[in-house]
């Protein structure tokens, strides 16, 4: 059984103008997403800035409204919550930010930050217990419990991102959205973050959808991989075959971007033409066809293609992926 199961989500934005804000058009952000996610699996999500990750995964915590679509978690569609009902299911799903500076109030300190959601779901039956909870999740996560009275600024970007880690166990989640939690860090600080998350989820059983751009990162810690292109997903299979035997041209084009250690790698280097379209006006078709070095005219300009399974467990939407 999936812990969650997106079904055909889009996240629609209004662009008006005028003296009267009449809608011009719709920014389509996330048009009509499909996937699970079981429990314990890190589901790895990559693809171009502005393909619409970070919308899904802020439309899956409810932190942005979907248009239309289902958000089934653990049984039950969170996708037209709100108010007391959705903050009481809230703790069974938490996000994890890209910027750890932003994403931290500098006017509350450690213990402060970690011990809001604490309170606001009544984790703890007295104030030792809270406390004592609080210096657990620091202990936890690699930070010295002796900082809880540090206020953010008082922290490196590495010791940041693990205090928004411990304010995401807080809650005790089943699901943690990862919005690229190691792209803002240095190298070596990110083999932390990364080794810590996989450290956390053989502890806690906890379920990762893990956005990021870097392939090599999201190979390391995915047991399946989606690509998304302009809102839609393009392909989904495991992590190694999706790196390995890449069946979307658009999925081809990233892995070739990846830089090779080998100085005698014949891997060759697919230069995409043109453009990512507007969202707001996306292609006819297939939505990747003005830029794919395998489309053929009429088909993929009139009829989209359904992402569908092209070899065992490997999904892809493209008309000539086998």
């Amino acid at each position: 059984m999936s812990l969650l199961e997106v079904k055909n989500l889009q996240v629609h934005y209004p662009v008006k103008h005028g003296v009267f804000s009449r809608v011009k058009a719709h920014v389509r952000a996330v048009d009509g997403v499909n996937f699970s996610v079981a429990p314990g699996e890190t589901l790895g999500l990559v693809g171009e800035s502005g393909c619409g990750k970070t919308t899904l995964g802020r439309a899956i915590v409810k932190l942005v409204e979907p248009t239309a679509g289902q958000i089934i978690f653990d049984g039950e569609d969170i996708a037209g919550l709100s108010g007391a009902q959705l903050r009481a299911r809230r703790r069974k799903f938490q996000m994890i930010f890209q910027d750890p500076y932003g994403s931290l109030n500098p006017r509350m300190n450690v213990g402060q930050i970690i011990g809001e959601a604490i309170d606001i779901h009544r984790l703890a039956d007295s104030t030792s217990a809270r406390q004592k909870r609080i210096l657990d999740l620091l202990r936890g996560v690699g930070l010295d419990p002796s900082h809880v009275h540090r206020y953010p600024h008082e922290f490196s970007g590495g010791q940041r991102q693990r205090i928004g880690i411990a304010r995401a166990l807080a809650v005790e989640p089943e699901l943690i959205v990862c919005d690229e939690p190691v792209s803002a860090l240095d190298v070596s600080v990110q083999a932390q973050i990364i080794n810590l998350l996989q450290d956390l989820q053989q502890q806690r059983g906890i379920a990762y959808l893990f956005i990021a751009h870097d392939l090599a990162v999201v190979e390391h810690i995915s047991q399946r991989v989606m690509v998304m292109y302009l809102g839609k997903v393009v392909e989904l299979a495991e992590a190694r075959t999706i790196i390995s035997a890449p069946k979307h041209p658009y999925t081809q084009a990233l892995i070739s971007a990846v830089p090779e250690v080998d100085p005698d790698s014949k891997r060759q280097r697919i230069i995409l033409p043109g453009d990512v379209p507007s969202p707001m006006h996306p292609p006819t078709g297939c939505p990747f066809h003005p830029r794919c070095p395998l489309a053929q005219l009429p088909r993929c300009s009139t009829e989209a293609p359904a992402l569908r399974e092209v070899a065992p467990g490997h999904l892809a939407a493209c008309h000539f992926a086998q």
